[in-house]
């Protein structure tokens, strides 16, 4: 097992619920997109898969570890040395060269002595350079951080959890900054580096036809709960709108997905390229 939450929830310190009765379990190597409207709580449920934030209601094992506010901070660490997450914004000191902060996904396996090290001189070049390699970044090796755009520091973010080799990958909204074609390049790497490794993926992604065409499962989140929790050839048009639709009951203002159907029926097919950026 990989993860397993257990009618888990997640109200913090003000009082604001962010989880209610969330129960998701994975294997290892399971690959998971999670879709939803803006604030539906997809962000808050990958911080507590990663263990950012703790349960305050269930249960929630990670790992085979069990994480809860009882859990001694040493563990807490190990766990997460294990876990790597690619952030939205990724938190890279501008300051900071682009192979530093690459070689940053190895700090919680390095001794300290080696992680100080790396910050006068990084301490595995060729490594750091071939995970860049594969964002298409390699010649931004020895960049400052504040010489790149969002996409490339986002790219770089992704090229340090490759580099990590983590078990269990968290990836929220990672291709948010970059342009259709390399979106894709980029969410079929992280599946494919996830599959040969055998580790989970569990990804936020506000494009939903992103999501369907990547991704062996898909998590519907809604006001902090599941909506549902389906194969990727499973979910329908009819539940894609249900999940997006206003709060008032008014239709989701989204282009409909390709019907399954039209695969038996090329005529039904809509010959529109389908892109459905649903907001975070």
């Amino acid at each position: 097992m990989s993860f397993m939450l257990d009618d888990v929830g997640l109200t913090h310190s003000n009082g604001f619920t962010a989880l209610s009765h969330i129960s998701l379990s994975a294997i290892q190597g399971d690959s998971i997109a999670l879709i939803g409207p803006s604030g539906a709580g997809k962000t808050s449920l990958l911080s507590t898969i990663g263990t950012a934030y703790l349960p305050t209601a269930g249960r929630m094992q990670v790992l085979g570890r069990t994480a809860s506010a009882q859990s001694a901070a040493r563990e807490l660490k190990t766990l997460r040395s294990r876990i790597g997450t690619v952030h939205q914004a990724a938190p890279i000191p501008l300051r900071q060269r682009v192979v530093t902060a690459v070689l940053a996904g190895k700090l919680g396996h390095w001794p300290l002595w080696k992680a100080l090290a790396s910050l006068a001189y990084p301490q595995d070049i060729a490594g750091a350079r071939e995970a860049l390699a594969r964002v298409q970044l390699e010649d931004k090796l020895f960049a400052r951080c504040d010489q790149l755009s969002g996409g490339q520091l986002q790219r770089v973010g992704i090229a340090r959890v490759l580099y990590q080799q983590a078990e269990l990958i968290l990836a929220d909204e990672p291709v948010s900054a970059l342009d259709p074609a390399l979106s894709q390049a980029t969410v079929q790497l992280l599946v494919r580096e996830a599959a040969a490794r055998k580790a989970t993926l569990v990804a936020s992604l506000h494009a939903v036809d992103l999501a369907l065409a990547n991704f062996a499962r898909i998590v519907g989140v809604r006001d902090g709960r599941l909506a549902f929790d389906l194969p990727a050839a499973q979910v329908s048009d009819a539940q894609l709108q249900a999940l997006y639709a206003h709060a008032d009951g008014r239709a989701a203002d989204l282009p409909m997905l390709h019907n399954r159907l039209a695969q038996r029926d090329p005529a039904s097919a809509t010959p529109t390229p389908i892109q459905v950026n649903a907001c975070r």
